[in-house]
């Protein structure tokens, strides 16, 4: 037991000692409006994406059968026009053709006066679509049913639909939680493989200036792993709280254009709670591999060198935990669920669509024990091909203990 408090409060005295100088430096303002570079280039992107969508215009199919048909098949469409979800394409009427010639249809699409989408010949007993294979699949059906209500010289009555409205439905509650579900996988692994890769270079620094091998003779490699580790969380913390802060002041602005999102099923606060677990954990999960693969790096070159293969294993379990998220109750999502790095992920999807609370307590057990096995192997990985020396012992390690401990407060 005393052991473990003395690895405690080494763990801590790193902790604080990163945490401060990672805060109090100059760089720190650059990660706090690092995020908002990508959602400005994206809001951008988005408005310009929409003013090209308005400038192409509603698709228009151009009429060439006889004027009597041509006239038909407008008033059809204007008969349809609104019963249809959205919406029924633009008509137009093209010259008829003469009697006993056929309309070229090609010549009318390549036509860069008309622009239309598609051309409508024949006669409304055999009408004929021309389009590209796409608008052709769309359309074959819209233009039989308009064919065939422009042949009726009665117009159809439409009953009146008597529309009984209920809050929801089993189904819609579903469907709604798996979106939930969706949504907090995305936002968990966008928050962790932002905020997990710092850890990579955290010792490259420490290893050049010749600081890590006082910190090895004065306190247990894996007390020091766990407080750099604790102290990026608490950093990432900070990053989340302003990053939050911001966020939330700009939704509650405009709130009333957000859409609903459903409610998981163990309710909102306790979602809320789980979520900071799980990213806790997916964040220790990952910040211990990534620090045990980075401390073998000798320097940022080697280190840029392995953020490739690092942002894939990320990609790679979140793509796992999302396919997963598409088979519940298969061999895939228990073996989700059990694999330690995928496991938050696939938990927090099953607060969103289960009940039940115990499985949680578990998972995050599960989960803070492989946290704690990572973290071991990989501080004595560190010491047996870096640091290459067996701890220090007796007086001489609580001595340097005791100067470092003043020395960082």
């Amino acid at each position: 037991m005393n052991g473990f408090a003395e690895k405690l409060r080494a763990a801590l005295v790193i902790a604080r000692r990163d945490f401060v100088a990672v805060v109090l430096s100059k760089t720190f303002i650059f990660f706090l409006i690092g995020p908002a570079f990508p959602l400005v280039v994206g809001g951008l992107a988005g408005n310009i994406g929409a003013k090209v969508q308005q400038n192409v215009g509603k698709p228009t199919i151009g009429l060439a059968m006889s004027a009597d048909d041509n006239r038909r098949m407008m008033a059809a469409r204007e008969e349809l026009d609104g019963r249809m979800a959205g919406g029924l394409p633009d008509m137009i009427e093209l010259a008829a053709p003469a009697p006993g010639e056929r309309f070229d249809a090609k010549a009318a699409l390549s036509d860069g006066d008309r622009e239309v989408t598609a051309v409508v010949g024949g006669t409304l007993a055999a009408p004929t679509l021309t389009a590209t294979a796409d608008r052709a699949r769309q359309w074959v059906g819209l233009v039989s049913n308009m064919a065939a209500r422009a042949r009726a010289d009665v117009p159809t009555a439409y009953p009146d639909v008597q529309v009984e409205e209920v809050n929801t439905t089993i189904a819609k509650v579903r469907s709604g939680q798996a979106y939930t579900a969706q949504g907090a996988q995305v936002i968990l692994f966008l928050l962790t493989m932002l905020l997990a890769g710092m850890v990579l270079s955290n010792l490259v620094e420490e290893k050049g200036n010749k600081i890590i091998e006082v910190l090895a003779a004065a306190i247990p490699m894996d007390a020091m792993f766990m407080g750099k580790l604790l102290a990026m969380l608490a950093v990432s913390l900070v990053g989340i709280a302003v990053w939050g802060t911001a966020i939330g002041t700009i939704l509650l602005a405009g709130a009333q254009s957000m859409p609903a999102l459903s409610a998981p099923a163990v309710g909102w606060p306790l979602f809320l709670i789980l979520g900071f677990l799980y990213f806790t954990m997916a964040y220790l999960l990952m910040g211990s591999l990534f620090l045990s693969i980075g401390g073998m790096a000798a320097t940022v070159r080697e280190v840029q060198t392995l953020s490739m293969p690092v942002s894939m294993f990320q990609l790679m379990v979140f793509f796992f935990s999302s396919y997963a998220l598409s088979v519940p109750g298969s061999w895939v999502e228990w073996l989700s669920v059990i694999f330690p790095v995928s496991s938050p992920y696939a938990m927090l999807a099953r607060a969103a669509q289960q009940p039940a609370v115990w499985p949680h307590i578990v998972a995050l057990l599960w989960q803070a024990f492989w946290v704690v096995m990572i973290i071991r192997a990989g501080a004595q990985l560190f010491r047996r091909t870096v640091m290459k020396s067996g701890p220090a012992r007796g007086k001489t390690k609580g001595r340097l203990l005791s100067r470092f401990r003043r020395k960082a407060y």
